[in-house]
């Protein structure tokens, strides 16, 4: 983008902020503002239209969602959501991370279970997620409304692979998270940072050679066309989580902030349903739409040599989130264990 658009794009910006700040400030508004990362029909986009039509079930206000794009990418969001012209935001730790360290901890390779009901389960019970998190999205002017799952990380790349020394000299591109780049170091590849925006292209001029994404993703984005190439390493799961501008949800009536709760919490058991099976259904669709499509999925023997790079990825998080994060990483696990032996 040349100095001249990119000055055009912000003054675009700056006056939409301008024009909202009073609307979206106001802790009366009527219409509230909502934003989040991925296309129309992706879990983002239900969890957030789920959102909505329960708050304008049950109370006059309304909702306006914005979806990937509309207002700039992942980091814009969340700029003018800490600024007060959005209301909500939903928005990938993977990217959160950059505010609050501890978030990367979803990006620890083999912490997370793969299995739906046990992941679901866990958000449900886990300290950590339901005590621990709110507390540090409320130091960054956040109120942490819910945090949920959306699918298996799955990796694209330009040739199967089933070994980390085939990683090697891999570009890899991943979001502007250090411990996701510190993963694929693990594996062996070349982590590059890269803006959703710029992803196709980029596989499609090998400026890189793979990248990872839940299923939908992967089928909605197109990125099987030039990547065609499906790894199933079993190594976490896909996380985001939906937040409010917490000067504004202070200001809201006692009422209000019980339905902006019930909102996210209906939301939350809407799309629990909704991504069981939606992986495999990805899957078809990508499979229907082109014959290059291959899928390895990594035996347990594949696995544990991914796996046995963890500790790694895990001391760099204790480093970059310090004692706090180290605290954290107990109560992850002791709830993960927890749901786990139930």
């Amino acid at each position: 983008m040349s100095s001249m658009s990119k000055f055009k794009k912000l003054a675009g910006l700056s006056a939409f902020a301008f024009a909202a700040m009073t609307a979206a400030n106001s802790v009366n508004a009527a219409n509230w503002r909502y934003a989040h990362e991925e296309y129309e029909g992706d879990v983002q986009d239900v969890y957030a239209y789920k959102f909505k039509e329960y708050i304008e079930d049950n109370s006059d206000h309304t909702l306006q969602i914005y979806r990937f794009g509309e207002l700039g990418e992942s980091d814009d969001i969340m700029e003018q959501t800490q600024a007060g012209i959005l209301n909500f935001v939903n928005q990938s730790p993977g990217f959160t991370g950059a505010l609050i360290p501890e978030a990367q901890i979803f990006f620890i390779p083999y912490l997370m279970p793969t299995d739906i009901n046990t992941v679901v389960k866990f958000f449900r019970e886990s300290d950590a997620i339901n005590k621990d998190f709110p507390k540090l999205y409320a130091e960054k002017g956040l109120e942490l409304l819910q945090m949920y799952p959306e699918g298996e990380f799955v990796i694209t790349l330009d040739e199967p692979i089933t070994t980390p020394e085939e990683l090697k000299n891999k570009k890899i591109r991943v979001m502007t998270n250090p411990l996701l780049s510190e993963t694929y170091s693990a594996f062996g590849a070349t982590p590059t940072p890269l803006p959703w925006g710029e992803v196709y292209g980029a596989l499609q001029t090998n400026m890189i050679n793979g990248q990872e994404n839940p299923i939908f993703w992967i089928e909605s984005g197109g990125l099987y066309e030039v990547s065609p190439n499906l790894i199933y390493t079993g190594h976490g799961w896909f996380t985001t989580a939906a937040m409010a501008n917490k000067n504004f949800y202070d200001g809201l009536s006692d009422e209000d902030k019980k339905l902006v709760q019930d909102a996210a919490d209906y939301a939350f058991e809407k799309i629990v349903v909704h991504i069981d099976g939606l992986a495999d259904e990805a899957l078809a669709k990508i499979q229907k739409a082109s014959d290059k499509v291959t899928v390895t999925r990594l035996n347990e023997e594949q696995i544990k040599a991914f796996k046995d790079r963890a500790p790694q990825v895990e001391k760099k998080f204790i480093e970059m989130a310090g004692k706090g994060g180290e605290d954290l990483l107990k109560q992850f696990k002791q709830d993960l264990e927890a749901v786990q032996n139930d």
